[in-house]
């Protein structure tokens, strides 16, 4: 078996719905992203990328299905390069990511580029087909944005609540407080603004040009609030409940956004055909899945399955990257795990950076990658939670870690 190790990682900056980069379609994104990525990397001939697998939880719009090809296509790469479209939801591009080591691993291949992309705010509206021709009734459009859509009547409905709802539910039976929450989220802000002062993610963002004449390049994270503070935060009125028993707000959830991610895994061979060393190694994934409207608790057995893999315990490891869906299910899996908060997503997280679902599990990956890079410490935890009740995790080793 070969060792599967991740070369390189970029992403674009997140931008809110209906906010700057909402004027690119999703597969333009995923083909910058590309171009980009490979623009890094001088000495590669693009005829020896084995594979590309991208990431993507919608596929209903101008995806086109599989966004994977489209990147490529759009990118300029040959067309002799094949490509597929995985939709684990949020999990998509982290699964691709663990797809493309599984092929290193067993000498498929040596290079694979890897992506994710999500354009929230071009999610269509869908209208379903009838069940006979020349209806006379009113039809009624889905909007595939994010969640359920044209739920089958044979799903209960315990597992159908909105995310929201499922969140209430799980910050309940975990005793997640709303004050809890807010400091958490306020905490993601701070951290994530802080980052981008200190230039952690110079080398991790590529701009985006404009999409129009009216347009400007998209050079950071819209959504990141500085100023947040869980006094502020306190302030805003819930959303998916009402009343003293509702504590989930637009605040201390994660946003919905546009956004895009790609990263080269390899081989050693992978390597010397990019003429690059490696950043992190791939040890281990775990995947786990529970009753889907406890969803956001599934991050906490996939790590530990992720971890028992590798033969590690969870004082072995010096960095997490959880992606925060919701401020009060990333607590629950944190003191699940009995870890120090201060490991977790130190350069700040979803709530504040954002959360293009197709693009968040490699974004979480590379971050977790360059923070090892950064510390010299071996190794950490990128995981997250799915939707319909699912959650994958990855453990990385710094391959040149000092510590």
């Amino acid at each position: 078996m070969q060792q599967a190790f991740l070369y390189d990682a970029i992403r674009t900056p997140f931008g809110k719905i209906g906010g700057s980069l909402s004027g690119h379609r999703p597969d333009d994104l995923a083909a910058h992203v590309v171009r980009e990525l490979v623009a890094r990397h001088d000495a590669l001939d693009v005829n020896s990328i084995d594979e590309s697998i991208f990431g993507n939880a919608n596929g209903a719009g101008e995806e086109n299905r599989n966004v994977a090809r489209m990147a490529t296509l759009l990118a300029g790469l040959p067309t002799s390069l094949p490509g597929t479209t995985m939709n684990r939801l949020c999990g998509s591009s982290l699964d691709a990511a663990i797809a493309a080591s599984r092929q290193v691993a067993v000498g498929d291949s040596d290079l694979v580029l890897v992506g994710g992309v999500e354009s929230m705010s071009r999610a269509p509206w869908v209208l379903p087909k009838t069940e006979r021709a020349f209806p006379m009734s009113n039809l009624e459009l889905a909007n595939t944005t994010l969640g359920w859509r044209l739920v089958n009547p044979a799903m209960p409905g315990e597992w159908t609540v909105s995310l929201g709802e499922a969140t209430e539910q799980l910050r309940e039976r975990y005793e997640i407080s709303r004050e809890d929450q807010d400091a958490f989220s306020a905490r993601s802000h701070q951290q994530a603004a802080a980052a981008w002062d200190a230039g952690k993610y110079e080398n991790l963002v590529v701009s985006v040009p404009p999409a129009s004449k009216r347009a400007v390049e998209v050079t950071r994270d819209e959504t990141i609030r500085p100023d947040s503070t869980p006094e502020v935060l306190g302030k805003l009125r819930t959303v998916f409940r009402i009343g003293e028993n509702a504590t989930v707000t637009a605040g201390n959830a994660s946003p919905m956004n546009d956004g895009a991610s790609a990263a080269f895994i390899g081989s050693e061979r992978g390597g010397e055909l990019l003429g690059a060393a490696p950043i992190a190694r791939i040890v281990s994934n775990g995947a786990f899945a529970l009753d889907p409207q406890f969803f956001g608790f599934a991050p906490v057995d996939a790590a530990n399955k992720a971890l028992a893999k590798a033969g590690l315990q969870w004082s072995d490891i010096a960095a997490v990257e959880l992606n925060e869906a919701f401020a009060a299910q990333s607590l629950a899996c944190i003191r699940a795990w009995d870890i120090d908060e201060s490991i977790v997503n130190a350069w700040g997280g979803a709530i504040a950076i954002g959360h293009p679902l197709g693009a968040s599990g490699l974004r979480i990956l590379g971050t977790l990658a360059r923070r090892l890079q950064e510390s010299g410490e071996r190794f950490g935890v990128a995981a997250i939670c799915i939707g319909v009740g699912q959650g994958l995790a990855v453990v990385l080793e710094n391959v040149n870690s000092t510590k």
